[in-house]
């Protein structure tokens, strides 16, 4: 069992940024492919960016593409997604997810078995 920690939401202006991280209890963080995926109020949980285990192959939304940023410090079982130039309508509950896919360097956007609690993030306009 993987448990994963999210950190670094919060209330941010238009226009800022923020840093999320994913702290994850696993010695074989590695192996996992991770994503990051949010739900707005009302809405349905989205995809919003994925990272390889190798951390050589990123996936991105659409609506992120550009001002979002994901990477993975292997060493510390850690992944972020930097998030700049913040929109009004990126204002959810930022979720992380696992998924072991060690035997293939992908980013996938979706099968993910293990999730974190999530963490909210709200821009200002």
């Amino acid at each position: 069992q993987v448990q994963l920690v999210e950190s670094g939401g919060g209330l941010v202006q238009a226009g800022g940024s923020l840093r999320l991280s994913c702290a994850a209890s696993t010695r074989t963080f590695s192996s996992y492919a991770m994503g990051w995926f949010r739900q707005a109020p009302g809405k349905e949980r989205e995809f919003a960016a994925a990272i390889s285990w190798s951390g050589g192959n990123t996936c991105y939304a659409d609506s992120v593409k550009g001002r979002f940023t994901i990477s993975r410090d292997n060493a510390k079982n850690t992944v972020y997604l930097q998030m700049n130039s913040l929109k009004p309508e990126d204002t959810a509950v930022y979720y992380c997810a696992g998924r072991l896919n060690y035997y293939r360097d992908s980013a996938p956007i979706r099968g993910y078995d293990y999730w974190g609690q999530g963490t909210p993030v709200t821009v200002s306009s």
